[in-house]
């Protein structure tokens, strides 16, 4: 599939109409979930024919990618039910098969992409290889997250962030 046309798909999803400012939930948009899913397939092979877990995966905007791009199993898993309720829709509405678990996740050991804001870069890195133990925290990539006004004490319609697309793994 190429890239513009995964993005496409991926701009048609439903996203949170409530979002919960306690659970920091920003939907990923189209354009940064595709780039996403398509480097980590396209430069590590980690998608077509894997498992992919997607943890905290609000609206399944990043699984839906995923079983798009050949996953072999995909599970969404996020403490929200009522994100994992639009989730499940996104993913029938686009017939990919992904499985929801409604679970907080706090203990992973896998190897994790990961969006961090650019200006954590070295704090980022540190934990992930003191405090957690990874054997690698590679950036991949600066992109732009673009931050839409979603809670009230957003001042600004919005603001454009610059993250970092990391790679961890265990």
């Amino acid at each position: 599939m190429k890239l513009k046309h995964l993005e496409g798909l991926l701009g048609d999803l439903q996203q949170f109409s409530n979002p919960k400012v306690d659970l920091e939930q920003y939907p990923t948009g189209p354009h940064i979930a595709s780039r996403m899913i398509y480097m980590a397939e396209n430069s590590f092979d980690d998608i077509s024919g894997k498992v992919v877990a997607d943890f905290g995966c609000g609206c399944g905007t990043l699984g839906v990618a995923s079983s798009l791009l050949g996953a072999e199993h995909v599970v969404g898993i996020d403490i929200d039910p009522q994100s994992l309720e639009i989730a499940s829709q996104n993913a029938e509405d686009l017939e990919v098969g992904i499985n929801f678990i409604w679970s907080d996740i706090k203990n992973l050991k896998l190897r994790v992409y990961s969006l961090h804001k650019t200006t954590t870069r070295e704090h980022i890195k540190r934990t992930a290889l003191r405090d957690y133990g990874a054997k690698s925290a590679e950036v991949l990539c600066e992109l732009r997250f673009d931050v839409p006004q979603l809670y009230k004490f957003h001042k600004k319609k919005e603001v454009d962030v610059a993250v970092d697309l990391w790679r961890f793994v265990p």
